[in-house]
């Protein structure tokens, strides 16, 4: 007996036999054709329990045809696939009513999964469709950890669950607020930031809920907090883990009640607010010592986010650089472009302030180069720049980094507010130095790894383990 019908929408001659095959193995009845005329006669006719369709058709995009098909079999089940991997492709399918999204190439028992859910259980709402354009917001990356995080907003944008972000300093998390913000349900209202690490802790409470004139010594007159200031939209509290036990008290009250009173009020005070937080903390040890409440990280922690740092997702790195390109165009800098042996040497590096580091890096290359391309020995100069600033200009037998690394721990144990940081220290040291150095080490030495272990000091077979372990490339010069 026939689990369905399957309506199989590809230009893709291949796609369209691979996904014939595959669902008749599972159980179901595929019909499939090239164009979306044949697909809007079929599903005209009634034809077909699910939709599994390409975006991009010889005769129409698949976004213009499935608000028409909602329109008139709103329960029909479609599942969008597409090689334009990016944010937007994700969200409009989502607006636009689609069940799934899937990037090509995608995994065949995925999707037959997909399908078995999307016939089974209850359909969801559909949300109006509104007008998006493709390069309306700047996240980027077409790699497997983005795919997945696409998926996850696309779905998120579509209801008000309160979303726990988390990832390294530099990774965006603030963008993927903004983004759950400006496709989400609540675009039409305020997004009000507020950074917990940036604020001193006796003042978190008066910045969240606000304080009544005379409340405290100082308080001259009322002030209004960020969540009367984020009423009807969205509150990004970042840096959560920085927020004073007090503070997270009054802010699982309103979690629970949807309610707050003001520093020196005493009138409860209804709000309408999404919460989203994020962290580069871990808050599980946190908890475990007593600094964050375990009740109110299971309020914030409806939806976790982990957003990937750069070296996780290093074939991202062409995309992200020419993006910045553009932007530093776009702000007066000169148009530059960069060569593919660049792209390569950035894959190399070990990116510790991941994207924000990125950014940075390829604002100095646009601004204090004259070439029209950026080439390897330029991204290099610069990358090298960053260790040789700790040699402080001396010959490099009297290489001292120690001030170097006191400033950025000093720096490090700043952003913890006096607390003691969580356990790892040394390891979480270790993976930032041992990258740079071993790659610097196989540059001096062309890549020759004999070479390299001897000027390290390593056994061989250590040194290869480490490059494989962290991923390095090994590039030989033919020089």
């Amino acid at each position: 007996m026939s689990k369905g019908n399957i309506l199989i929408a590809d230009d893709d001659a291949a796609i369209r036999t691979v996904l014939n095959q595959a669902f008749a193995r599972a159980g179901y009845v595929p019909r499939a054709t090239g164009n979306a005329a044949t697909l809007w006669q079929w599903v005209s006719q009634g034809l077909g329990d699910l939709v599994v369709t390409d975006v991009i058709m010889p005769d129409e995009n698949a976004f213009d045809l499935i608000p028409k098909v909602k329109k008139i079999r709103p329960d029909l089940p479609i599942v969008v696939m597409s090689a334009q991997n990016t944010l937007m492709t994700a969200i409009t399918a989502a607006e636009c009513g689609a069940y799934e999204y899937l990037p090509k190439p995608f995994d065949l028992n995925e999707l037959v999964a997909i399908v078995g859910r999307a016939l089974t259980e209850p359909r969801a709402k559909v949300q109006p469709v509104r007008e998006t354009r493709a390069d309306e917001f700047p996240l980027i990356g077409r790699s497997a950890p983005m795919q997945e995080i696409y998926r996850v907003l696309a779905r998120l944008t579509q209801t008000d669950l309160t979303a726990m972000i988390t990832g390294e300093s530099g990774t965006g998390k603030e963008l993927v607020a903004r983004a759950l913000h400006e496709y989400g349900t609540r675009r039409n209202g305020p997004f009000v930031a507020i950074n917990m690490a940036a604020i001193p802790r006796e003042l978190i409470e008066s910045e969240l809920f606000g304080h009544e004139k005379g409340a405290f010594t100082g308080a001259q007159t009322r002030h209004i907090g960020r969540f009367e200031q984020a009423e009807g939209g969205t509150l990004f509290l970042d840096e959560i883990g920085d927020m004073p036990m007090e503070a997270q008290t009054r802010l699982l009250r309103v979690l629970q009640e949807g309610e707050y009173t003001t520093v020196g009020g005493r009138t409860p005070i209804k709000t309408n607010v999404r919460i989203i937080a994020a962290t580069h903390r871990d808050l599980q040890h946190q908890i475990d010592q007593g600094l964050f409440r375990e009740d109110l990280f299971y309020r914030l922690n409806v939806v976790p986010l982990r957003i990937p740092p750069v070296r996780e997702r290093k074939e991202d790195l062409g995309d992200l650089t020419r993006h910045f390109l553009r932007q530093a165009e776009s702000e007066g800098l000169p148009a530059k472009s960069i060569d593919a042996a660049s792209i390569e040497r950035m894959k190399q590096h070990h990116w510790p302030g991941n994207v924000r580091e990125l950014e940075n890096l390829v604002r100095r290359l646009a601004a204090l180069y004259t070439q029209d391309t950026i080439t390897v020995d330029l991204v290099e100069a610069e990358l090298s720049s960053n260790v040789m600033e700790a040699f402080d200009g001396s010959d490099p037998g009297d290489l001292d980094i120690s001030q170097s690394l006191e400033r950025f721990l000093a720096e490090y144990f700043a952003d913890f507010g006096g607390e003691l940081p969580p356990p790892g220290l040394y390891q979480r040291i270790l993976r930032m130095v041992e990258p740079p150095l071993i790659t610097a080490a196989l540059a001096a030495t062309r890549g020759n790894q004999i070479r390299a272990s001897e000027l390290l000091g390593l056994n061989r077979n250590t040194l290869r383990k480490k490059i494989r372990d962290l991923d390095l490339k090994v590039i030989r010069s033919s020089a």
